[in-house]
């Protein structure tokens, strides 16, 4: 298995992927698939656009826009941004760290697989008799009622894929604590490893509350229990906890790997050590912290009580403080460097007063009165898409670009980049910076059209507008990675050449091994204090020797396929059934869906067993193998 392997057959390439238990791999795998759902959201969005655009329009019907504006939001939270960030995770994370993989290579690719085939069995709802139509957080007073199937796509479609992003929570966090390097102390691991470590936990301790919602709104729909139901005794405000005690650390799950990324690019384009880097550390640790501390705030208008309210909006305006903290000592690495306008870093500069102007009305809306008239206005549209699309989304487009080389040892045009980051950056401004002005004139958010004459034509055309260049700029994209792709001009080691962290210090492509030797860890920046002292060479912690690595597997797939065909059988078990809440019992009976159930859940414990009692004991890599690909390096180099 040469690091130079010979040109494979596209069936053979799909089969590697298919059993893969690489992480960069896992990371192309995560990359192509939310890129997938990135641009289905994205056509979502143009949709709801197109239809906001003038007033009495009629080019969706209220039943469709619900729909739409429910699989845009569930889209790109669950199945786009959290992916696309695993991506970059994947890709760096053991590298920064100098392991050879992650903790649990088996659980990763299971992780991939179970979000992938959840996310497909969600969007198969479109075709199954409609999609959900509750809004992405599904209130339950809403979901319960909801005809059809689309609900229930939700409710195990995200169970699928929530047990995803669950189990690579639980393997990152294994495997920063215990695969670092020696040498690489925690104060020492760049701001990227440090963000996915946090982000990681809140994972860990966020998505099961999630999952117990999911699991209560399914038995209400399909098995006729009465959480919800108030008649019988339930309570919806129930699921508005479960959702946001879930809820607001995932928009921290997101924003913080994205953090890293900005401060990997500011770092690195700025040519200077990170200002303040423990003081980073703490703020990411705080934020982590607070963010199970603000959940109500969400709920300010439910009528919780003036103790509560001000509880949680308190600690609403106090995690505004790290987040500053962040904001500064990114400015002040900035401030007197050697600054490289490169796209990475343009989308970082561009970053920086976007999300301070989404923190500010974040700020706003933590002022409990003041919350009542914004709540359920544009304003709120207008705020979660400063601080998603100005944080997240600006993160995974620098991470794209400056993370390219690393993950597939060729560069994305940076001419081309920098028309989709123009077209981008000023597209958004245009289409979301108006709908504060239109929350604030009393547009509610979730209408499916407006009257004439209400004095909000000009400000939904311009949004619109808006939208358009952003489509545009991420037409651009493509054709940019299509062209680089088709082009397959090859990039070596350290190529944007201001590289400080362990993983510029790999020859490209990337050995499957990542390390020949486990490198020493001299301090922080460990990459940059070796181009210093040792001319870019890393001191080994070990002798070189035959060093074991784990074998590829088709079982994650397996596990996942069984769970995936197990969710149709329990999707339609219910329809028809007197015990289901009427929506479902109302629905043709199909009495093959039992065995659907059973055959499913067969596939995933067979597959799960066949793990259990196979000695898969993987396989060693030889110094010889190690000697002879280095020697190529070397001969490549000259």
């Amino acid at each position: 298995m040469a690091t130079t392997a010979k040109k494979k057959g596209f069936g053979s390439v799909i089969w590697e992927y298919m059993t893969t238990v690489d992480h960069k791999k896992i990371a192309i795998l995560y990359l192509i698939a939310g890129g997938f759902f990135f641009v289905l959201g994205g056509i979502e969005a143009m949709l709801i656009r197109i239809q906001l655009a003038v007033p009495n329009n009629d080019f969706l019907s209220g039943g469709l826009f619900n729909e739409v504006i429910t699989m845009h939001g569930t889209t790109m939270i669950f199945l786009a941004a959290m992916p696309l960030l695993f991506a970059f995770m994947n890709a760096t994370v053991p590298l920064q760290i100098g392991a050879r993989d992650v903790a649990f290579p088996f659980l990763n690719s299971l992780g991939v697989w179970l979000f992938i085939l959840g996310g497909i069995f969600i969007n198969l709802s479109w075709f199954l008799g409609g999609a959900p139509d509750a809004g992405w957080t599904s209130y339950a007073s809403l979901s319960i009622d909801s005809p059809g199937h689309g609900i229930d796509f939700y409710a195990v479609g995200l169970q699928i894929t929530g047990a995803g992003t669950l189990i690579s929570g639980i393997n990152f966090v294994t495997t920063i604590i215990n695969m670092r390097a020696p040498g690489m102390t925690y104060m020492r691991m760049p701001l990227m490893t440090w963000t996915t470590l946090v982000a990681s936990v809140l994972i860990v301790f966020a998505f099961p509350p999630l999952t117990i919602g999911l699991f209560l709104l399914i038995f209400d729909r399909m098995f006729g229990s009465s959480f919800f139901l108030v008649e019988t005794g339930g309570n919806t405000i129930i699921w508005e906890h479960l959702f946001w005690i879930f809820g607001h650390p995932e928009v921290y799950i997101l924003i913080l790997p994205a953090f890293g990324i900005f401060s990997e690019v500011f770092s690195t384009f700025s040519r200077k050590r990170l200002f303040g880097y423990s003081a980073m550390v703490f703020s990411t640790v705080l934020i982590g912290f607070f963010g199970f501390m603000v959940w109500a705030h969400h709920m300010f208008t439910v009528g919780l009580g003036p103790t509560a309210n001000a509880i949680f909006a308190l600690a609403t305006m106090a995690i505004a403080v790290p987040t500053g903290v962040k904001i500064f000592n990114w400015i002040l690495t900035i401030w007197g460097g050697s600054i490289e306008f490169t796209t990475p870093m343009l989308y970082g500069l561009a970053f920086i007063p976007t999300f301070v102007m989404g923190g500010v009305t974040g700020v706003m809306q933590g002022a409990a009165p003041a919350d009542y008239q914004y709540h359920d206005s544009y304003f709120i549209v207008a705020h979660f898409h400063y601080v998603i699309v100005g944080g997240v989304v600006f993160g995974l487009l620098a991470g794209l670009h400056y993370y390219w080389p690393l993950m597939f040892s060729t560069m994305l045009s940076e001419k081309l980049g920098k028309i989709t980051f123009v077209l981008f950056v000023a597209g958004f401004h245009i289409t979301f910076l108006i709908q504060h002005f239109l929350g604030l004139w009393g547009m509610p958010r979730r209408v499916f059209t407006y009257l004439d004459g209400q004095g909000y034509n000009t400000a939904n055309m311009i949004s619109t507008i808006g939208a358009v260049m952003m489509a545009i700029a991420v037409v651009v994209l493509v054709i940019n990675i299509i062209i680089t792709v088709a082009k397959n001009k090859q990039v070596g080691r350290d190529p944007w050449g201001d590289g400080r962290s362990l993983e510029w210090s790999l020859p490209l492509p990337v050995p499957y091994y990542n390390f020949a030797q486990i490198p020493l860890v001299r301090g922080m920046d460990a990459f940059w204090i070796e181009k210093e002292a040792n001319d870019g060479k890393m001191m080994p912690a070990e002798s070189l020797d035959d060093f074991h690595m784990p074998n590829n597997s088709i079982l994650p797939f397996i596990m996942s396929l069984g769970l995936f065909i197990a969710g149709f059988g329990a999707l339609y078990f219910a329809s028809g059934k007197e015990w289901a809440i009427s929506a479902v019992s109302d629905m043709p009976q199909h009495p093959w869906a039992l065995w659907l159930l059973i055959i499913g859940l067969a596939i995933t414990a067979g597959a799960m067993i066949t793990r259990s009692l196979k000695d898969d004991l993987g396989y060693y890599v030889t110094k010889e193998e190690v000697l002879r690909d280095l020697e190529e390096e070397e001969r490549g180099a000259k």
